[in-house]
């Protein structure tokens, strides 16, 4: 039996037509995606010699893609593709889906330094600003471990009612997700997080992944 540490109330069977899981309010929605719009743009303004500087080093690593560009599930269950810098080989998955682990090997070495900073993530500005993502939210993931994860546990479902975040509590706090027992321990606390959350709560998270990555913590 796989370990779960945090169980919520959501009704795991039956067909679910609307979901109303989602505390935040109106008005709160309103500016979590006005602050999402205008720090990605600023973002992605004030760190474009980053992007520059990134993009020529993969290019002068490798050829081909400097981007990596995968489908992913997001709000309401509809696709989207996510975008980062590439960190892994052309081969990485050419026996199908792989979860990521810690010190992978599939990693190039420049790869390695980006994942560890956590700069392959900066493309996904992009999504934040066009509406794919938001700041904070459940890490998006592909349909594949989605169908995996629903075998489990079906309240996956209702995640699809918010967006998807570039970081989250179960981000910080769960390490990398390569096993199930991680995945559904991911799922948890990311149910928690759509029960309630708020801006107060998603300031917090913020905060809290800011000071990780600048004290260098793996995560």
């Amino acid at each position: 039996m796989i370990y779960r540490d945090i169980y919520r109330n959501f009704p795991t069977t039956g067909e679910i037509k609307v979901l109303h899981y989602d505390t935040m309010k109106s008005w709160q929605k309103f500016l979590k995606r006005s602050f999402d719009i205008i720090f990605s743009f600023l973002g992605i303004i004030s760190l474009s010699w980053l992007f520059i500087l990134i993009y020529i080093a993969i290019k002068f690593q490798h050829d081909g893609s400097v981007f990596f560009t995968q489908e992913r599930i997001g709000k309401g269950g509809k696709p989207f593709t996510i975008y980062k810098f590439r960190t892994m080989a052309y081969d990485a998955e050419k026996f199908g889906p792989q979860l990521e682990i810690k010190n992978d090997s599939r990693r190039t070495p420049l790869g390695k330094i980006l994942r560890e900073h956590h700069l392959d993530e900066l493309p996904q500005l992009y999504n934040i600003l066009i509406g794919d993502m938001s700041f904070v939210g459940p890490r998006p993931e592909r349909r594949y471990f989605i169908d995996k994860i629903m075998k489990y546990d079906s309240r996956y479902k209702y995640l699809y009612e918010i967006q998807p975040g570039l970081t989250s509590e179960a981000t910080l706090h769960n390490g990398y997700t390569d096993t199930m027992e991680k995945m559904l321990k991911r799922l948890d606390r990311d149910l928690y997080y759509l029960e309630n959350r708020s801006l107060a709560i998603d300031l917090k998270i913020l905060l809290e992944t800011v000071v990780t990555i600048l004290i260098g913590k793996k995560i």
